[in-house]
């Protein structure tokens, strides 16, 4: 190294950078590359120091020059013995981030990069052995399994640990991402700094939730509520600047680009969000619940990914933020200085974003959002570890799908890509770097399908189970809610009930990093909830409803259908709604048995009633009714979800040729193959469908093989007062109520003219 100019004090300061006054106020030095050298400059080199320099004492170095005894050479010492594989391996790492290091450090030239790798790279790596990471590698890899030897089948990715451990990671204050929020102002650390006192939390047990209505100019009619006292209701602004909004960099420049596909056809004026998304990201970025259920995948399906997307990378790099800055707090005071409770900025565990979507090609999307936000202007290319292989197992082969296959184009927009439903992936973010397939307990973010989180967490009994990265989400977002209906909902209970536990394993927290609501298991109050879907069903809103306590409250869209599926029939079809009654909802199962074996199948079994579909939204009900058939002898044939091909070909060739009387076909098979079954002259709803639009579907069969028949034609449909959601999106909202009001069976008619 070259000999140092001699300066003053103050001269020094005022010509000194932030980075520099950093390495002096934490070395007592400035740092050795900027020495001016004559001539060129030279590789630097780590010399073996002898015993004098370890023992030497401040008095000596006080002493002597800066240049025998410096902070410098002090951390060099304390290296000295380290072993060659750690360094090779630290070299590993660095190439890896040669981007984040080459563009933080670009102000100094290349110089810069290779002594800093020498210096803070190899700090980092001692610093490594105090500190506990989140997820130890002799801990079973990715955590997923503990410690059964299937968890070393899992992606592990040890190579780059270090780079995205946010326990071994600092906050550079020129690398862009520094946390410069007010927490008077910033939704973010208003909601993780709120208190809660053990009275309002023993109070909402038995406090009733208070609701109030409020109408918005997109959302429509809104009804908050909350079981907390107060409830705090707002209305949309009519103009959002970005900077009110405190979005974490780069997202404030990064969005715009983003989110252009949807602003092209709007007026600048318009600002950086669609009018539905300035909605949405509004209570989004308050941290209420909510449930918005007029998501659909040819409507408005991708302007709802990309605002979620947005609020998910904006919580996590606050959150990853709060804990590097912390980390360099930590590192510059001393020990015992400052209160513990100021650092308390973490979770149980490491996982606090959870993104539950229905198939693979979901998962891609919500992907290639969070790599577009990150990056933005393509001059500065993000980290992506892995993304060859992602692309590989989430993307999809056009050629593979038929090309004589033709569809309905809300199907077509559904089953759209890999429709893969069992899958589950980590992603670990952290400055300009993303990390996919990270392992669970070293991930921010977790993307998964309801069957690749079962298989995770298992059931009551089994060995292998693991449900600790779900103990401290703070941000969960179930997307296309209503696919999981039609694939196994009882996957999104088990889900609903494992989410928030306290965790049986410690996984190398730092308590005294961790909150204090998340040690006393309130993290379910401070939990977000999003729930999207495409229709209003009983099952979802009891989901909301029972799962969703967030102490600052729920948001649901609560719009009633003014017209109903009904007016997209389009042949003239008599429509008899026969009502049923029943005592209470766990009894309208066997009351809709009973009442269609006494009362319909009767009028049925005749020869001129052949040709009769019964469609069976209920794979449960479609099991009791094939049996009833088989144990009755009728002449019918049957089609489920579960039907083989050959099974399926001939079932739908003995209905139009007469040879079969019944048909039985479920709802989900509809719902995946979008047959259009031929030979229907009869149709019988065994229950109203959950999607509106299948009824209209259904109908519209009958015109597939018209020979004349049409003055012959019936459809039946069985509802109870338990099915008034179904049938005002039937009907529409004003005949439904008529027909609740009324018991007795309502004719309708449809002409066929629209």
């Amino acid at each position: 190294m070259g000999k140092r100019r001699s300066r003053s004090q103050s001269q020094l300061l005022t010509t000194l950078t932030k980075k520099q006054k950093k390495h002096l106020r934490d070395f007592g030095e400035e740092h050795p590359f900027y020495d001016k050298v004559s001539g060129k400059e030279a590789k630097p080199q780590i010399y073996q120091l002898s015993e004098s320099s370890d023992t030497s004492g401040s008095e000596s170095e006080a002493e002597s020059e800066p240049e025998q005894v410096s902070g410098y050479h002090k951390l060099l010492a304390t290296l000295r013995n380290a072993p060659e594989e750690d360094e090779e391996e630290e070299d590993e790492e660095e190439e890896d981030s040669a981007v984040d290091e080459a563009e933080i450090n670009s102000e100094d030239g290349d110089s810069d990069v290779s002594v800093e790798k020498e210096t803070t790279g190899e700090f980092t790596k001692v610093q490594e052995s105090t500190v506990l990471p989140a997820d130890p590698e002799g801990k079973g890899g990715d955590g997923l399994l503990g410690t059964s030897q299937e968890s070393l089948e899992e992606f592990t990715d040890a190579k780059h640990e270090s780079l995205f451990s946010l326990e071994t990671n600092f906050l550079e204050e020129e690398s862009g991402s520094t946390c410069s929020l007010k927490v008077s102002q910033d939704p973010f650390l208003q909601h993780v700094n709120k208190e809660l006192k053990e009275k309002e939390i023993q109070a909402v047990a038995t406090n009733l939730k208070t609701t109030h209505q409020l109408k918005w100019p997109i959302l429509g009619q809104l009804v908050f509520s909350s079981k907390f006292q107060k409830l705090e209701t707002f209305k949309p602004s009519k103009d959002i600047d970005l900077k009110s909004l405190h979005l974490q960099k780069p997202l404030e420049s990064t969005w715009t680009k983003t989110n252009s596909q949807f602003l092209s056809g709007l007026p600048k004026s318009s600002g950086p969000f669609t009018s539905l998304q300035k909605e949405l990201f509004l209570i989004m970025n308050s941290y209420r619940d909510l449930f918005y259920p007029e998501r659909t995948a040819l409507k408005n399906g991708e302007e709802i990914r990309h605002v979620y997307c947005l609020h998910v990378i904006n919580h996590v790099l606050k959150a990853n933020a709060q804990v590097l800055g912390n980390n360099s707090r930590c590192r510059s005071q001393k020990l015992g200085v400052g209160d513990d409770d100021d650092f308390r900025d973490q979770g149980l565990t490491r996982p606090k974003v959870l993104i539950v979507v229905p198939f693979r090609e979901a998962a891609l999307r919500v992907v290639q959002l969070f790599i577009s936000l990150l990056e933005g202007d393509s001059k500065k290319k993000i980290i992506v570890s892995n993304k060859k292989r992602f692309k590989g197992e989430y993307g999809s082969d056009p050629e593979e799908r038929p090309p004589n296959l033709k569809r309905p184009e809300d199907y077509e927009a559904v089953f759209v890509g890999n429709i893969d439903d069992h899958f589950r992936i980590g992603v670990a973010i952290l400055q300009r770097s993303i990390r996919l397939y990270a392992p669970f307990y070293s991930s921010d973010i977790l993307i998964a399908s309801p069957l690749g989180l079962r298989t995770i967490i298992g059931a009551e009994g089994e060995k292998k189970r693991d449900f600790d990265f779900l103990s401290s989400i703070e941000l969960l977002i179930i997307d296309q809610a209503d696919i999981y209906l039609m694939q196994n909902w009882e996957h999104v209970l088990h889900l609903m009930n494992h989410m928030n536990l306290l965790p049986l394993d410690s996984h190398g927290v730092d308590f005294s990093r961790v909150r204090m609501w998340n040690l006393n298991n309130w993290s379910k109050y401070y939990r977000q909830t999003l729930l999207f879907g495409a229709l209003q069903d009983a099952q979802i809103n009891s989901v909301f409803n029972k799962y969703c306590v967030n102490l600052q409250g729920q948001v649901a869209v609560r719009n009633v259908p003014m017209t109903g599926s009904i007016s997209h029939v389009l042949v003239q079809l008599p429509h008899v709604f026969q009502r049923m009654e029943a005592e209470n909802l766990a009894s309208v199962i066997d009351a809709r048995f009973n009442f269609f074996v006494n009362k319909i199948l009767p009028q049925y079994r005749d020869a001129v009633m052949s040709h009769t579909l019964i469609y069976v939204p209920s794979y449960f009900d479609f099991v009791r009714l094939r049996n009833y058939f088989k144990k009755e002898e009728l002449n019918f044939t049957h089609i489920c979800e579960y039907t083989q091909k050959s099974g399926i070909s001939r079932a739908r060739h003995f209905f139009l040729q007469g040879e079969k009387q019944f048909l039985l076909l479920t709802e989900r098979f509809h719902f995946y193959k979008r047959y259009t079954i031929k030979g229907i002259r009869n149709l019988i709803f065994y229950e109203l469908p959950t999607y509106p639009h299948f009824y209209s579907e259904v109908c519209n069969m009958l015109s597939a093989t018209s020979r004349g028949g049409e003055a012959t034609w019936t459809c039946t449909v069985l509802y109870s007062k338990y099915d008034a959601q179904r049938l005002a999106a039937v009907v529409g909202v004003e005949c439904a109520a008529q027909m609740l009001q009324s018991k007795k069976n309502v004719h309708l008619f449809i002409t066929g003219e629209r």
